[in-house]
């Protein structure tokens, strides 16, 4: 594939790629499970460059929890299907996926077995997906993780669309009672947030509907996946908030983080473009430096327009921004 031409050939840090890791370990006589197969030990044991740097400063991102919602990728997913952007992620050295639907264009159908088959195959984990979610579609979804081997499932589009109080609460409610269900299968329900969680219900302007959510959701059934550029556009349109503390206050209602850089742009109403990781302003190193010791996240990378937003002279290619996006989380120290 085309993105195979955009290594980085001036970093010589580059990890052995996750599918060639796993044909050496199969090769050897070392017994590890899949989590364990690319961490700094094992890694470092077959030659490749996962261990700590001679700094000594520690990796934020471990790169067994790299990962990738594959929104980002969703034009390859159409065009090519996920048995050659699997392969291709693998090789870039992503370890974890997060599915943004489960149909693949016009590629031709494919089974919730066969998307499992594909993980398998290249070394991935499922760990969440962006579904519409309801009372009504909530076993379903459920049977899905559970083929497909994924702890979490959740929403990537908001919960409510009106901005009351009672709206929000309503809603809230309403995913306590989906969270019984995933829960009792062994299940994790979360809610990914955009800027619009991050403003004043209109009937209490004093009222934060993400502070809402946090009193509102029972910490035992519903989570967050805290959108990190998401989260900066809620802090620019409507401040008074610095989004690490909510993940410093509990960090395990954050079972997820979605790593998304943004570039700071005074012209729009967002405060930010999206870009590739890497190449915006906001601070991944010392937002990620905060929750070293405070719990383990998983860091997807995504990107929404999936098409453009590199740096010149960085081709507008969906897959080439994931590789260089997962050499700069990989590159990522504290």
């Amino acid at each position: 594939m085309s993105s195979h031409e955009h290594h980085h050939e001036s970093i010589p840090a580059r990890p052995m790629s996750r599918r060639n890791l796993l044909k050496a370990l199969a090769a050897s006589t070392v017994a590890v499970g899949v989590g364990a197969a690319i961490g700094p030990t094992a890694a470092s044991a077959l030659g490749g460059v996962a261990a700590a740097p001679s700094s000594g400063r520690n990796r934020l991102v471990p790169v067994n929890r790299i990962g990738i919602q594959l929104y980002t990728v969703r034009d390859k997913v159409s065009s090519l299907g996920f048995r050659a952007v699997f392969e291709e992620l693998a090789d870039i050295g992503y370890s974890e996926v997060e599915f943004a639907g489960y149909t693949q264009g016009n590629v031709g159908p494919i089974t919730i077995p066969e998307i499992r088959q594909l993980l398998d195959d290249n070394g991935l984990r499922a760990v969440g997906t962006h579904a519409t979610l309801n009372p009504g579609n909530i076993d379903a979804e459920i049977e899905k993780a559970l083929i497909l081997g994924m702890p979490h499932i959740g929403q990537g589009g908001p919960i409510n669309n009106t901005p009351t109080v009672a709206a929000w609460t309503a809603a809230a409610n309403t995913w306590n009672q989906m969270g019984v269900k995933t829960k009792a299968a062994g299940l994790k329900l979360y809610a990914h947030n955009h800027d619009g969680e991050f403003r004043f219900t209109t009937d209490d302007p004093t009222r934060r509907v993400y502070d809402l959510l946090w009193d509102e959701f029972d910490p035992e059934l519903v989570f967050f996946e805290m959108d990190v550029f998401w989260a900066h556009v809620g802090k620019h349109k409507y401040p008074g908030f610095e989004p690490i503390d909510y993940i410093k206050r509990d960090p395990r209602r954050f079972p997820m983080l979605h790593l998304k850089d943004g570039k700071t742009n005074t012209g729009s109403a967002n405060g930010y473009d999206i870009i590739e990781f890497g190449e915006g302003n906001i601070d991944y190193q010392a937002f990620l430096s905060q929750l070293r010791t405070r719990g383990q996240h998983f860091g997807l990378f995504e990107q929404d327009n999936a098409s453009s937003v590199a740096a010149p002279p960085n081709p507008l290619n969906s897959l080439g921004n994931a590789r260089r996006s997962y050499t700069s989380i990989y590159g990522l120290r504290g």
